[in-house]
């Protein structure tokens, strides 16, 4: 295995074309060919595999670019420590359950560590998918929380997928709702309070358990249900249909605007908001970047 051979994949991986990643890498295409076969037949699997899409990256694949663009990250945080050269983009993911404060960390961050050339992504995603993500290395860290309800299963998931979780704090369950809703006027709310009004929630597509919903109480029943996909969404809505967000309560006003307001519920519950990490890996330098923001803000 050579460093080229691991630009070389994955330059493949980003274009989705041989030829494309070819003229990028000013190489003859059966000399990138032969170099990505070099490397399959080295480590046994294979990385990429042909259809009438093109080119596409298999299972394993997606795994050891995973770890192909950390040793290129690193290798290229070494030059330029070193040598004053950058050889191209900085990089950085994130999968985060839909949390204000891990957006306000991700643009912190961004402004700190972005520089001339960057590709950051900050990916608000279904639960399942987020550990998915982490474990194989298609996003540097993930961020979602654990309760009584659905510690058991989280964490046997996320052993399951050589995954760790480590706390950053514990909040008492909140409601979102808009300012103009009649729940506004109220200090804090009760689940009898909430009956009347419609219950939004993001939708989980497969893994549609209530061990992966992420919003809290999720057993209990609501007569009116609004399941999104985002969080623009899920806003217009509250304030749209004076619906409500059962939720940690954290929010930023300056990124979500000043038309949604928390209220504390009156239930006897817990969210144990933390992040995700390999078990085996140690974290980038931009990875602890992003989690002592984390740590600073909450």
């Amino acid at each position: 295995m050579t460093l080229k051979q691991l630009r070389y994949v994955t330059v493949v991986a980003d274009t989705g074309s041989i030829t494309e990643a070819a003229r990028q890498l000013y190489i003859a295409q059966p000399s990138l060919t032969s170099a990505i076969r070099e490397l399959e037949n080295e480590y046994g699997l294979v990385i990429f595999k042909r259809s009438k899409r093109g080119i596409e990256v298999t299972p394993e694949g997606e795994e050891f670019l995973g770890y192909a663009r950390q040793v290129l990250e690193q290798t290229d945080l070494i030059d330029e420590r070193y040598t004053g050269s950058n050889r191209g983009k900085l990089r950085f993911c994130v999968s985060s359950q839909h949390y204000s404060f891990a957006v306000e960390a991700f643009v912190k961050l961004l402004k700190e560590y972005g520089g001339d050339k960057y590709e950051f992504h900050m990916r608000e995603k279904q639960t399942y998918d987020i550990i998915e993500d982490v474990a194989h290395l298609k996003s540097e860290i993930g961020i979602l929380y654990m309760n009584r309800f659905n510690e058991t299963v989280i964490k046997k998931t996320l052993r399951d997928n050589g995954l760790i979780f480590e706390p950053l704090f514990r909040a008492k369950p909140h409601v979102f709702v808009g300012k103009d809703s009649p729940l506004a006027k109220k200090k804090s709310l009760s689940l009898n309070d909430l009956k009347p009004y419609p219950r939004l929630s993001y939708e989980q597509g497969s893994h549609n358990s209530f061990y992966f919903s992420e919003e809290i109480l999720s057993t209990v029943d609501a007569d009116k249900e609004l399941l999104v996909h985002d969080r623009a969404t899920l806003f217009n809505l509250l304030i749209g249909m004076h619906g409500y967000t059962i939720c940690s309560g954290v929010i930023n006003e300056e990124l979500n605007g000043p038309n949604i307001v928390a209220r504390p519920l009156k239930v006897d519950d817990y969210m144990e908001i933390g992040y995700i990490l390999p078990s085996t890996m140690h974290p980038s330098n931009l990875t602890k970047a992003y989690i002592d923001i984390l740590k600073e803000m909450t």
